[in-house]
């Protein structure tokens, strides 16, 4: 009964903290900030669905949490390249 009531009060905060990431993607100054919030964003859909996971006890959201955590992943890394590099994709055709 109390891991569910925490889960519950958990679902919330996370709902709530996606809110205000939200807002910080769409008044954010700079696109650093707007990327790190939908960072947080991922990070966050990923606790969701692993309480549902818990509440439900089932197994079957552990796909939807290794893909939305592969595609957070990918979307920084990619900013963090093109902050880099300027390009995401950089092909050096000098090499062989």
């Amino acid at each position: 009964m109390i891991l569910q009531a925490s889960i519950y009060i958990s679902l919330v905060l996370f709902g709530v903290s996606i809110l205000l990431f939200l807002y910080r993607v769409i008044k954010g100054y700079f696109i650093a900030d707007r990327v790190l919030a939908l960072d947080c964003i991922g990070i966050a859909l990923v606790s969701i669905a692993a309480l549902i996971s818990m509440l439900q006890n089932t197994p079957v959201f552990v796909d939807v949490l290794l893909i939305i955590g592969l595609l957070a992943f990918i979307g920084t890394v990619s900013y963090a390249r093109f902050e880099e590099k300027g390009k995401v994709i950089v092909r050096d055709r000098t090499k062989s």
